[in-house]
């Protein structure tokens, strides 16, 4: 398609973006990993910017999306709740449904470029 390639959903709540792109990636990378160091790392971002994101989503929405343990006998680490798998899901299936209803003008426009 072009550089027109697709669509980027964000959900805006009160003031800033509840959930994007890059917050539903991290949520399923904390959920595969376990680990927020270990999400950022495959998203190439910072831990602190990945824990910035994780207390953002946290405080966005009525239930807590990924919970932390400290450190000890078995090391710290983060779950997302079943809840964060249910956001996440629901974002990919409405930025999946948002793209398919766009696809041709998106290929229509894509076709005005140079």
């Amino acid at each position: 398609m072009g550089r027109y390639g697709g669509l980027t959903l964000r959900i805006l709540g009160r003031g800033s973006p509840a959930m994007g792109p890059g917050k539903a990636e991290l949520v399923e990378r904390i959920a595969e990993t376990g680990s927020i160091s270990a999400a950022a790392r495959a998203m190439g971002m910072s831990y602190r910017r990945a824990w910035q994101l994780v207390e953002a989503l946290n405080a966005a929405f009525r239930e807590p999306v990924v919970v932390t343990a400290v450190g000890g006998a078995r090391g710290g680490g983060a779950r997302v709740t079943p809840y964060g798998r249910r956001l996440a899901a629901e974002f990919r299936k409405m930025e999946a449904k948002a793209s398919a209803a766009i696809a041709a003008d998106l290929k229509r426009f894509a076709r005005r470029q140079r």
